[in-house]
């Protein structure tokens, strides 16, 4: 199957996401998303996952034989953050599923890798040490599986990510500015089914947020409870590009299976009903984000750590490991830097063509 050009597949996946979401359908947070994109190819890459899903099935037909799991497809270095487990232990790891779907194990090590080469601050990027970094972490996380909670261990994680007073205050600042307006009723039911107490009162806005879910509607309900606000937010789930670029007529949301997974200590306000995934926002629950760190992402280290928590991930479901560490052993030295240096020319490519236009 050839690919097709880079206009064709965005007019194809945009007609697919308004056609999906119906009356969810945001038309200016996508024109916003639109233009943020030209920002970097790094960002780029964030918001075109039905395009990276096209160019892994009609470009890497070599991943087809790996074994295949439940994977995030849509990672990237700031598809990572915290969150409080039910225990109230701060927990790092990756806190977005939406494209969520089956397949092989190495399309992700690819993206991430590949995410963390564009990401880099130069022309020319440490493909080769990432993808050890990356690969070498995914190792160690396929042989001992578990969750990266900062209470006892990774003391140097929770140094990095633990939160200043200057972001507490931004975070709380940001919640005041919003602009109230009544939220759906589906939306409203979901946020009400998100709070700590039942019929407890909260105002509703409209949030937009991230870069590859722009489109599709976000709400937060915002409500004083026991002496201080709360904050829970609801956006809408779609099967996965995945399923899209693969021609499959998938209508299953695996969002909340794979966060899940027996290697995770999950966000216990994360929930997914009827296509809506409502979780708790606060100054701990949050994303990493590159631009707001006082450390770069693309550090060996923080890179080893990442490939980690993604074989937590792929071998929390389907008790995969061992299909896995047996598919690696027969991979040549060197093949995720050969498939990352593909995929960067063929992004940076489409990101060339998005900039003339």
């Amino acid at each position: 199957m050839s690919l097709l050009s880079f206009a064709q597949s965005k007019e194809r996946y945009e007609s697919w996401l308004q056609s999906e979401l119906g009356p969810d359908f945001v038309a200016e947070d996508l024109a916003e998303k639109n233009q943020i994109m030209r920002d970097s190819a790094f960002v780029f890459l964030r918001g075109t996952y039905w395009r990276w899903a096209e160019i892994a099935r009609d470009v890497f037909s070599g991943h087809a034989s790996a074994p295949a799991v439940l994977a995030v497809g849509d990672i990237h270095l700031e598809n990572f953050g915290t969150w409080r487990d039910a225990d109230g232990r701060l927990v790092w790891g990756i806190n977005d599923f939406d494209e969520a779907a089956r397949m092989p194990y190495v399309e992700d090590l690819v993206r991430l890798a590949t995410s963390a080469a564009l990401a880099a601050d130069t022309s020319k990027p440490d493909i080769s040490g990432a993808c050890d970094a990356v690969l070498g972490g995914y190792r160690k996380g396929l042989e001992a599986s578990s969750p990266v909670v900062l209470d006892r261990d990774w003391a140097w994680l929770r140094e990095k990510v633990v939160v200043s007073e200057e972001s507490r205050q931004k975070f709380w600042k940001k919640i005041d500015a919003r602009k109230s307006e009544p939220a759906p009723p589906h939306f409203h039911a979901a946020l009400q089914d998100a709070m700590p107490q039942t019929e407890l009162k909260f105002d509703t806005a409209r949030r937009v947020a991230g870069t590859g879910s722009l489109g599709r509607s976000r709400w937060i309900g915002v409500a004083e409870w026991r002496g201080a606000p709360i904050v829970r937010e609801a956006k809408t789930l779609l099967p996965s590009a995945w399923n899209l670029a693969h021609g499959e007529r998938a209508t299953k949301i695996l969002t909340g299976e794979i966060a899940g997974g027996r290697y995770r200590s999950p966000d216990p306000w994360m929930k997914v009903s009827d296509r809506i995934a409502t979780r708790r926002l606060s100054p701990n629950n949050r994303k990493i984000e590159a631009a707001s760190s006082d450390f770069h992402l693309q550090e060996h280290k923080m890179l080893s750590t990442m490939g980690f928590e993604l074989a937590n991930v792929h071998a929390g479901t389907d008790d995969a490991a061992t299909a896995i560490e047996t598919d690696l052993a027969t991979r040549k030295s060197g093949w995720l830097a050969a498939d990352v240096e593909n995929a960067m020319s063929l992004v940076l490519a489409d990101y060339k063509q998005l900039r003339k236009h």
